[in-house]
């Protein structure tokens, strides 16, 4: 599916595609009209030299020849005259091979005065055609291009008593001038005004909104780990896409108020079955305790008496170590962060249990990948207990000659802690029931250590889990690298 921008996109290369192809065929336009003026003078300048020819053939007929004297030259230029007196715009004269100009006469001549005097700027033009004419013995033309004008010279040959004489004309046609033009300077205004403006305005709404639907995507995207909450998005000033930030905004404060009712519903309903898991914990050593104090009463014998109150406290310390656990969960304080040098930090925690895996026949190991700067931010006292509570089951539930692993890898703006073994990994049973209270496989277990693991993660705003493995059972605790 097409989004937005890439439509927009399309409507504005069609635009500015429509603009080129309009502009191009104005200028197509104007060039064609331009050529027709040519053509039109062309045709005048050929029309106004024939003129000449034909006075000139009159002039000469039953004339044998003479001398080219000012008279001669006189009569010569009332005939040019005469001959251009309709071509408007069109100067011309007679020329002959070895003395030059004859006559010339620009009858039309919009100036002050009429006009006299060949054009000094054209005269090798004027020379060079009259020679061609005179040389090919048929008409020449010469057609000179500039910026805003095209120069048209025409030659034709003269014949009669007088040897080397032709006739020429000459006029000039102003491209950049004119209601064509005039047109086509109107048409690209209304062009760059309608097309190219709309293109301009198109593409600035374009990078506008290109720009503000980014600045969302990355207010979105900069939620924290662990953030369930969605951040409140800064309007744009854009209408449009203020509605969509005003609806995010109340669906954010809508879904963070309906977290805190599930959270505390949650909470309720953890309550619940702690106390449920609670009541059923101390109520077996409670009769456990209550038939070994039956048992002694009634006993006279004074060693029975005494084994009945040794496990009467054994059935005590197992009591005090649930109420330790559970103090220890419930009543998790917020973590004191400092910086931490997971190398040391992992192999002082392994210390503590060298001498029991050493006991049982494991290997205990820690690894951590080049130490990064800046260090990690934790609270070493907690993330230590976390560990504790994870390397005291995987040594637990690992048989001897096995192997306990710790190790400690940077991902992203994450650090992440695993403790895997080689033991015979976690039932189906109570793989998706493990962190919760009093859930354990272990006759002697309170069931509170990877719940009080749990609480850790997730007061450094991370979370704990069971990572999938081919053998033996994988913890995960992965919390920010540095909490904001």
């Amino acid at each position: 599916m097409r989004s937005l921008r890439s439509r927009l996109l399309a409507l504005w290369i069609m635009l500015v595609v429509s603009g080129a192809t309009t502009a191009y065929l104005l200028f197509e336009s104007f060039r064609q009209t331009s050529d027709a003026r040519v053509a039109r003078s062309e045709e005048l300048v050929a029309r106004a030299c024939r003129d000449i020819a034909d006075r000139y053939q009159f002039f000469v007929s039953g004339w044998s020849g003479g001398p080219i004297d000012d008279r001669l030259k006189h009569e010569f230029g009332t005939l040019v005259r005469t001959a251009l007196v309709n071509a408007v715009g069109v100067e011309g004269g007679v020329w002959q091979a070895d003395i030059g100009s004859l006559a010339y006469a620009f009858p039309t001549y919009e100036g002050t005065g009429p006009k006299t005097d060949l054009p000094a700027a054209e005269s090798d033009t004027i020379r060079e055609v009259n020679a061609e004419a005179l040389r090919s013995g048929r008409p020449a033309i010469i057609r000179q291009t500039g910026r805003s004008q095209v120069l048209l010279v025409q030659a034709c040959p003269l014949r009669g008593p007088l040897q080397g004489v032709t006739a020429w004309t000459m006029t000039r046609t102003f491209t950049a001038e004119g209601p064509a033009y005039k047109q086509l300077l109107t048409g690209l205004a209304v062009l760059v005004l309608t097309i190219f403006g709309s293109a301009l305005w198109l593409a600035r709404v374009l990078i506008s909104w290109s720009r503000k639907i980014a600045l969302i995507e990355d207010t979105l995207g900069r939620g924290k780990s662990g953030l369930v909450d969605l951040p409140t998005l800064p309007r744009t000033g854009e209408q449009e896409l203020d509605r969509l930030v005003d609806a995010l905004n109340n669906t954010g404060e809508r879904l963070a108020h309906e977290r805190q009712r599930a959270t505390a519903a949650e909470r309720l309903a953890a309550v619940g079955r702690l106390s449920a898991g609670l009541a059923h914990e101390i109520r077996n050593p409670i009769a456990a305790m209550r038939l070994k104090a039956e048992n002694a009463l009634a006993a006279s014998d004074d060693a029975r008496k005494a084994k009945a109150l040794e496990a009467i406290l054994h059935q005590v310390g197992r009591l005090d170590r649930l109420l330790h656990d559970l103090l220890a969960m419930t009543q998790a304080s917020e973590p004191k962060l400092a910086d931490v040098e997971l190398s040391s930090f992992l192999k002082s925690t392994l210390e503590s249990h060298r001498e029991l895996a050493t006991a049982k026949g494991l290997s205990l190991k820690a690894g951590t990948e080049d130490q990064r700067r800046p260090l990690p931010q934790l609270d070493p006292f907690q993330m230590q207990r976390a560990l504790d509570n994870l390397i005291l089951n995987a040594i637990q539930n690992t048989p001897g000659g096995g192997r306990v692993c710790v190790d400690a890898v940077r991902q992203g703006d994450n650090l992440l802690l695993r403790v895997s073994d080689t033991g015979p990994g976690v039932s189906e049973e109570v793989r998706d029931r493990l962190f919760e209270p009093f859930v354990t496989a272990r006759s002697d277990g309170t069931g509170l250590g990877l719940a009080i693991v749990r609480e850790i993660a997730r007061a450094h705003h991370g979370d704990a889990r069971l990572a999938r493995s081919d053998s033996g059972a994988t913890f995960e605790i992965e919390v920010p690298w540095r909490p904001s």
